[in-house]
């Protein structure tokens, strides 16, 4: 009997009614990642959606898990570096904003020894294609004040949808994972360092997309879901 061997890297999207951005990203993701040495896998877990989602990205070759309805963006992208088998794992989002071509940065900072890589759109080398709304990036500094005051000391931005674990570090990460919402990056990394695993924050290009569903109410809960954090790692559910 013989077994498939381990992929290199698995990449894992989170998707809710997605069916008109996912198709360009998977092609995307084939043609950098076909034309490479990794052997890799593409998990796309559909959370809930309404839409042909789920068929459009079996179309395109991807393992597709499928939520029993919508459970939020931090469920979503928990199940699937969970049941993802590769050596590394990529978390992104079906936008694509930060582009795969990026990926080979952050592949070297684990070759260097590090448990995670983060996409940053804060340091002095990243380059803001397409900026979000002023609104959205006065509140994003806000939260990452709070965040680094209170969770992840030194991190400038916990929220680019663009972050590499190695498979040990994605499994000691998300499996005590509690938060469903967006705030679940935060509460990854918190995680993860608590865990002893160091963390790079890594330069990007990023594009946004005008088709984001980060809210007001979103950005509020993800305030609320700092003290969570904090609260968890007390009580020592982490």
């Amino acid at each position: 009997m013989t077994t498939s061997p381990v992929p290199d890297l698995s990449v894992v999207i989170p998707a809710y009614n997605e069916e008109r951005r996912l198709a360009p990203t998977l092609d995307r993701l084939r043609a950098y990642l076909g034309a490479g040495p990794l052997a890799h896998e593409i998990v796309v877990v559909d959370d809930g959606s309404r839409d042909a989602t789920a068929d459009l990205a079996r179309a395109h070759g991807a393992t597709v898990l499928r939520n029993d309805g919508n459970r939020g963006k931090g469920f979503a992208t928990r199940r699937g570096m969970l049941a993802a088998t590769g050596q590394r794992r990529l978390m992104t989002d079906a936008d694509l904003s930060t582009p795969i071509e990026d990926l080979p940065r952050l592949m070297a900072r684990l070759d260097e020894g590090y448990g995670v890589a983060i996409a940053s759109r804060a340091l002095p080398t990243s380059n803001v294609e397409v900026r979000q709304p002023a609104y959205r990036e006065a509140m994003g500094r806000v939260f990452n004040l709070c965040v680094r005051a209170l969770a992840v000391p030194g991190l400038h931005d916990t929220q680019c949808g663009f972050k590499l674990f190695s498979a040990e570090a994605a499994v000691a990460a998300f499996t005590p994972a509690l938060l469903d919402g967006f705030s679940f990056d935060v509460e990854t990394l918190f995680i993860a360092r608590r865990r002893g695993f160091r963390i790079a924050e890594v330069p990007v290009t990023w594009r946004n997309d005008e088709a984001s569903r980060v809210g007001p109410m979103n950005g509020f809960r993800a305030f609320l879901d700092l003290g969570r954090i904090r609260v968890n790692g007390w009580r020592g559910r982490y």
